[in-house]
């Protein structure tokens, strides 16, 4: 990493990100994304996690590791003989059908589920530019090129945001989801569920809990 960019925060590569990844890219100017990395399984990398009429949905896409154990994510391959992309769009639009913002924003989401990107940081990168557009978020993106080890960094939150780990929902303002008449508050879910439900507040909500959290 170079050592201008010690100072600044550095995530995993994200797919539809959880808040609480978006919340450190309204508090700085620029973000760095590990793609040097051995590829770790079960994360945020590829998945993301909705609410739906049946609770929350994970939404994993299929990946290939053309080096197998030993890719590195930079160079981890889509797989599309499922179909998922058929399958996510389908949910979400179930989801978030009736969510205050759904058409307001429904165009630029239904984009990536019909362009074939080969790997998985070219379709997390286009995700991630076009939330940042559409929020209004002045933040740069940097990749790095070379790996660094975990604990060496104080702003390392490569492993910290993860599926596993529960976060504490006394950290998230509470706002109105899609079936909040039958589930109670599901804090940290994909950036998703924040734009359909809370439109151009979202940005704001962002900065609220990254005061919360510290990003």
């Amino acid at each position: 990493m170079k050592l201008e960019l010690i100072n600044t925060p550095l995530l995993s590569t994200s797919y539809f990100p959880p808040i609480e990844y978006m919340c450190h890219f309204v508090s700085n100017k620029s973000v760095n994304i590990e793609v040097q990395e051995t590829y770790p399984k079960q994360t945020y990398r590829n998945r993301c996690r909705i609410m739906t009429a049946n609770g929350c949905l994970d939404l994993s896409i299929p990946i290939t590791k053309p080096s197998g154990n030993n890719s590195k994510t930079k160079d981890i391959e889509l797989l599309y003989q499922e179909r998922w992309q058929i399958n996510h769009w389908r949910a979400i639009v179930s989801a978030y059908n009736g969510s205050p913002f759904f058409l307001y924003y429904k165009d630029e989401i239904e984009n990536f589920f019909s362009v074939k990107e080969n790997l998985l940081v070219d379709l997390n990168n286009s995700i991630l530019q076009t939330i940042i557009e559409l929020l209004g978020i002045d933040c740069k993106v940097n990749f790095t090129e070379e790996f660094t080890k975990p604990n060496t960094l104080i702003n390392d939150f490569r492993f910290s945001i993860t599926p596993k780990k529960t976060v504490e929902s006394v950290n998230f303002d509470i706002y109105t989801q899609v079936f909040s008449e039958k589930y109670s508050f599901a804090p940290n879910l994909s950036i998703l569920d924040l734009i359909f439900n809370l439109g151009p507040e979202s940005k704001e909500y962002l900065k609220k809990v990254a005061a919360v959290i510290n990003c």
